[in-house]
């Protein structure tokens, strides 16, 4: 690894000076060695003149060696382990040419090595059974050692979708093969009713897939009615719960309800980014009779499956979860909530602006603006990369992951077919993106604001009730509330509040539908996971147009793309369901004031999650001291005030406060 370090910067050079080190060290007698599997070139898939080069260094068999490495070390950079155009691999038995095809992610030839391998084999069904499983089984070997990640992985499950695609018809008229079973066991996947976030849900199915188990992915917005009929129908051994909102949190709690009174026991999984295994010990599996298991993510998902559908560890398995389920439940219903003070005394402890050094600027223009058609070039310059590849699974900020000695590999290859994507995005308008935003004279009343539709302020367009923090806080902290951040109706000062919805979803179904129907999972996850960076991107555009345009508080900001992302500007702007105004419902009169879904064509469920899923709305505050924050738990008191406040049954105002409740209900 000294040696290789001199080449820093030249990833390929690096991984053939360790390949080939390895190599004849193997060779001369070591046993033992310390490597990084994931990122171990194969020697004989090196380039040759590298591989050369590399062994003149490494056996100091030629004089000038170092030179003659250094030459190419400037164009070996970023090559890859198998040159373009090398076709060795296609001279192998076609059984070697398929599970190369799996392994490597390679699609140009399945079909026909796919059929050449049905007419070699007694029944159709055989090649699936032989060849694709095994080299499916060496992807998720590779996968469960950490030698291969997402990416790769995904790519796989294409090669080998349009494989199983091209036998099945064959399969079908094959009579011999009925009854047959090709998987593991059956996994019934569903985002549930009111979500329609399925990136990560659609990853886990692709990994579960890779490891043999048969899929069925009910998709977005499923209620339990269907969930209960479709495990039935297809009497299925596993089923998943998915979503990312916090209302789905409680949604599965209804969904555990009904499948148990509808005679339902098999496992159930719950994953997403909202849930934890916390919410699943606590409130979830109280309401279902069988058991019930909390997955982080799709690298555990195969590990949990298959030791919930071993004859030889399931009961143990789900004994040693019951019982650390059950002292979560013992923590949890032992914590102490003393420390949340009353929402009178938090209001007492509100952050106060400073008035005598903050004038609030006034908009270049009040009501509301729409924008059609948003350029998605100049989106791409706003993308925060490092989300995107977390959504794969690959841990790391960007653009160092792309030199991430564990991941850097995968990283590159991962960004270079995201940025040929968004190419064709662009040029041929698979996305549409649309706005609307607008800024409303405003005035907070204690823990409200009210919006004005003109300066005479004599009239309120909309309350917008927002939540205050009732930890219990040293004397020099405040109990912040957003509308903390505007001026006090009380004091006589004039202040403003924005408010904005984007989405660059439309359009995507109908190329969804395309990869969906060329079994191309990757690239379905790829555009999905694409559109929620340009949506995102595109708020943090516009608010920046908002702060230095539209409405000028910040006019000389001058600020490049990390310090948007670092959020180094002047100004917040919170979105409901966040850590700082936790409940989603309050998106309804966002969508209200701008008309949202005619603007924009964005459309709520009935549990707030917006379609396309590639959308963001939120507020817009100017105040310098505005900052992001956390509520936390909040006591029953608040929760009756809130509930009143928005003219709502304290029931109500629970169900869409559950996360954030710091009492039983």
């Amino acid at each position: 690894s000294n040696v290789s370090f001199s080449f820093r910067g030249s990833n390929a050079v690096r991984e053939a000076l360790h390949a080939v080190f390895l190599y004849h060290a193997v060779k001369a007698g070591m046993d033992m060695g310390i490597v990084n599997a994931g990122q171990l070139a194969i020697y004989s898939d090196l380039d040759e003149d590298l591989r050369n080069r590399t062994e003149d260094v490494i056996l100091n068999r030629l004089d000038g060696a170092t030179d003659c490495l250094i030459a190419i070390a400037g164009d070996a950079k970023g090559v890859v382990s198998k040159k373009a155009g090398d076709f060795k691999w296609r001279k192998k038995a076609v059984s070697e040419r398929l599970g190369h095809a799996l392994v490597h992610g390679i699609t140009d030839f399945i079909i026909e090595d796919t059929e050449e391998a049905r007419l070699a084999s007694e029944k159709p069904i055989d090649v699936i059974e032989g060849p694709l499983m095994d080299g499916m089984n060496i992807v998720g070997d590779l996968f469960g050692s950490g030698q291969m990640f997402l990416p790769q992985v995904v790519k796989s499950a294409r090669v080998m979708k349009l494989a199983v695609a091209h036998l099945i018809p064959f399969i079908e008229e094959d009579h011999e093969a009925s009854g047959t079973s090709l998987n593991k066991g059956k996994i019934l996947l569903a985002t549930v009713k009111g979500d329609v976030h399925d990136i990560g849900k659609k990853i886990v199915g692709v990994v579960l897939q890779c490891n043999n188990y048969e899929v069925i992915d009910l998709g977005v917005m499923v209620p339990y009615e269907k969930i209960a009929e479709e495990a039935n129908i297809n009497e299925v051994d596993v089923i998943g719960l998915s979503g990312l909102i916090t209302p789905s949190l409680e949604e599965m709690v209804t969904v555990a309800n009904e499948l148990t009174r509808k005679a339902f026991s098999i496992p159930l999984l719950i994953g997403g980014a909202t849930t934890s295994k916390t919410h699943t010990a606590v409130k979830i599996a109280p309401n279902y009779q069988g058991a019930t298991i909390h997955v982080l993510d799709a690298s555990r998902a195969v590990g949990v499956v298959s030791r919930l559908l071993s004859r030889d560890s399931r009961e143990k398995f789900i004994t040693e979860m019951a019982s650390e389920y059950e002292n979560i439940r013992h923590v949890y219903k032992a914590r102490d909530h003393s420390q949340l003070i009353s929402i009178e005394k938090a209001r007492e402890g509100k952050f106060v602006i400073d008035l005598e050094n903050f004038l609030p600027v006034k908009p270049t223009f009040l009501g509301q603006r729409v924008l059609k058609c948003y350029d998605l070039d100049e989106l791409v310059a706003c993308i925060d990369w490092t989300p995107f590849f977390r959504t794969w699974e690959l841990a790391g900020n960007f653009p160092q992951i792309l030199n991430s000695e564990k991941f850097g590999k995968s990283a590159r290859a991962l960004y270079d077919d995201a940025q040929t994507m968004l190419q064709s995005i662009i040029s041929e308008k698979w996305l549409t993106a649309n706005g609307v935003f607008g800024f409303f004279p405003a005035n907070s009343i204690m823990d409200d604001v009210e919006l004005y539709p003109d300066e005479k302020r004599d009239q309120v367009v909309s309350t917008i009730s927002f939540i205050r923090q009732q930890m219990e806080r040293k004397r020099d902290r405040a109990n912040y509330c957003l509308s903390d951040y505007i001026s006090e109706k009380s004091a006589g000062s004039t202040d403003y509040l924005g408010v904005f919805a984007v989405t660059s979803g439309i359009g995507i179904d109908k190329k969804l539908a395309e990869f969906k129907a060329s079994q191309d999972d990757y690239s379905e996850i790829l555009l999905k996971s694409l559109a929620d960076r340009l949506a995102e991107a595109f708020a943090e555009r516009l608010h920046e147009r908002v702060r230095t345009e539209f409405w000028g508080y910040s006019a000389k900001e001058k600020l490049e793309n990390n310090d948007l992302i670092k959020e180094a500007y002047i100004g917040i702007r919170p979105a409901p369901g966040y850590p700082a105004c936790p409940d989603h419902s309050a998106k309804q009169q966002i969508f209200d004031l701008l008309d949202v879904q005619f603007n924009t064509g964005i459309q709520l469920t009935e549990n707030f999650a917006m379609t396309p899923a590639a959308s963001v709305c939120g507020y817009y505050f100017s105040n310098p001291d505005a900052r992001y924050f956390g509520i936390g738990r909040i006591g029953k008191d608040q929760v009756t005030d809130y509930a009143l406040r928005r003219g709502v049954s304290r029931k109500q105002a629970e169900r869409w406060l559950a996360p954030s409740l710091g009492y039983e209900r």
